[in-house]
């Protein structure tokens, strides 16, 4: 039988990292829940027995259940029947079998009936499911939703919503607008408080909305007339039952087309308000997309493990001239980029993960109690590497997840251009995942202020500082040498003095960056376990090829280059 988990090796070494006992003290807060719930662990062993028992279910359901029905959900699509969604067969099956399985509300508390697990294994959950099919993985992972309801909402709204959604009730973000896309200071759907009916009503039109039709919505809506900035902006829950939004549309997307990406007609519809009026977008709405980056993360990470097996497995197959294409060097040095890519994904994932899993639970815990100064300094120093990681994780996953599709359907030559095989849907659903929730540029823009500001430097020097095997100190030494490499690079850029420059070349420094932390994550694991060592070896040789040419392009430029930006934008 088809298995997403035990198939996955590296899944199974992230499950062991060691912060993961910090993490789960934390997240059960001393195991205070074993006196309430039969099913709640009495201690850490216990509880990561839970968890493997659990990802093994979900594995099981991936490889049985979801991957078989992919192209199927691809072919068909949802539909629109009477101004709401009804999802394509298969998609139906899905969240039938993850539903009786009890798999939904996997990171709520036990106490609105979810399994209280941390925030690492729905991601791991969220990285199978994409593997399977990328665009169910959109349904799945919304249930991020209910983790912002969980962090932010009152105690009424939490006792009412968040039970469903641990009965397998689904969720949307409704945030963007035709003219409001990345730009979300520009949302002009109208909250007004109804005096008469003791509600906030909500009216307009909402566009690219995901799972648009779902049990209980998110919505991001202009409360103060008169404004026309983000201190405008609140966050509501809307309940699917008032049937007070029309569905318009379902829009024919190039990939994940099993996920209904929606346009919405609001027309009086009741709504709640989330936390404090004014803080939709600044507050709430920063936190929502932190979780949905992280979730791109887990979806481009498990599309590139899909586009890697499908070419590896088609490469072992495929005769030419008398033996399989791996045999020859061109194929196999593609394929062990590819992999390489694929675990520095990985590696960067749950390195992510783990650094919000930490902040965020201490974040609750504050709600219940006052933090240590140890716990604060600890909770200020995992945000920050949260907030300097999560645009980064994006960025560099979701480009992998592109090359790695894009390699893949080489490999396979004029076969994987056909619909014969599964690689034609895995490409063009990789193809959203470094434009949604925030493009490739913007996470960029989100990022640049960690590397002006020291932030990667410093947590560079950190894995820097820390102990590798000796066998793998020729790794180590390049390493440094890049991190040297580009603390020159950005000390050039800084030192012009010129916003634009940094901005010019923020893209080189970002990933100049990247290419150093997912270098020092795989050599730790290389040191840890022998099958990364061929990953960790050509990640950091193609990483240091990158950061040469980027750092020779920053060295021999100027503000004048400035210049060339200007005459683009001036032609017609």
């Amino acid at each position: 039988m088809a298995n997403f988990f035990s198939d996955n090796k590296d899944l199974q070494y992230h499950m062991n990292h060691p912060l993961m006992k910090r993490i789960v003290e934390l997240k059960e807060k001393g195991y205070a829940d074993k006196d309430l719930y039969d099913y709640a662990p009495v201690d850490f062993e216990d509880a990561q027995d839970s968890y493997r028992r659990v990802m093994e279910i979900i594995g099981e359901i991936c490889g049985e259940v979801i991957a078989p029905n992919a192209e199927g959900v691809d072919h068909d699509g949802p539909k629109v029947v009477d101004d709401h969604v009804v999802y394509a067969p298969g998609t139906a099956q899905n969240i039938e079998a993850l539903t009786k399985a009890g798999l939904f509300g996997l990171t709520l508390p036990r106490k609105y009936e979810g399994l209280n697990f941390p925030l690492v294994y729905f991601v791991m959950a969220n990285e199978m499911v994409a593997r399977a099919d990328a665009g169910f993985e959109n349904i799945w992972g919304l249930q991020d939703c209910a983790e912002t309801l969980n962090e932010f909402a009152s105690e009424e709204i939490k006792a009412k919503y968040l039970p469903r959604v641990s009965r397998g009730e689904t969720c949307a973000m409704d945030l963007t607008e035709p003219d409001a896309g990345s730009d979300l200071q520009a949302v002009m759907l109208k909250a007004h408080w109804d005096e008469a009916k003791g509600t906030w009503l909500l009216n307009g039109v909402k566009r690219f909305i995901t799972n648009g039709d779902g049990h209980i919505s998110l919505v991001l809506a202009r409360s103060e007339e008169g404004t026309a900035d983000a201190r405008g902006l609140s966050m509501f829950v809307y309940d699917r039952n008032h049937m007070a939004v029309k569905v318009r549309r379902i829009e024919n997307k190039l990939g994940i087309k099993g996920s209904p990406t929606c346009e919405l007609v609001f027309t009086n519809a009741p709504a709640e308000l989330v936390g404090d009026r004014k803080m939709g977008l600044i507050k709430y709405v920063m936190s929502l997309m932190n979780a949905a980056r992280l979730g791109i993360g887990a979806q481009s990470t498990g599309l590139s493990e899909a586009a890697y097996r499908e070419a590896l497995k088609y490469a072992h197959e495929r005769m030419q001239f008398g033996k399989p294409i791996i045999e020859f060097p061109a194929i196999s040095e593609l394929l062990s980029n590819m992999k390489a890519k694929l675990h520095g994904s990985r590696a960067m994932l749950y390195e992510t993960t783990r650094f919000v899993e930490i902040y965020k639970d201490l974040t609750h815990i504050s709600h219940d109690r006052k933090l240590t100064p140890e716990e604060r300094a600890e909770m200020k120093a995992y945000t920050r590497l949260a907030d300097a990681f999560t645009p980064m994780l994006k960025l560099m996953a979701s480009e992998y997840c592109n090359a790695l599709a894009y390699d893949a359907i080489q490999i396979f030559g004029g076969s994987g251009y056909m619909k014969d095989y599964p690689i034609e849907r895995i490409y063009r659903d990789a193809r959203i995942t470094n434009i949604y929730e925030g493009t490739s540029q913007l996470q960029v823009v989100a990022a640049i202020r960690h590397v002006t500001t020291g932030t990667y430097l410093n947590q560079i020097r950190e894995y820097e500082g820390q102990t590798y095997a000796a066998e793998l100190s020729h790794v180590h030494n390049k390493l440094i040498a890049m991190r040297e490499q580009f603390e020159k690079a950005v000390e050039k850029v800084v030192t012009a003095g010129n916003n634009d420059f940094i901005d010019f070349h923020a893209r080189r420094m970002v990933e100049m960056a990247a290419h150093i932390i997912i270098g020092y994550l795989l050599l730790r694991q290389a040191g840890e376990v022998e099958d990364y060592r061929n990953s960790a070896e050509i990640y950091v040789k193609y990483g240091e090829a990158q950061n040469a040419a980027a750092a020779q392009y920053i060295a021999t430029s100027s503000v004048d280059d400035l210049g060339l930006m200007t005459a683009v934008q001036q032609e017609h």
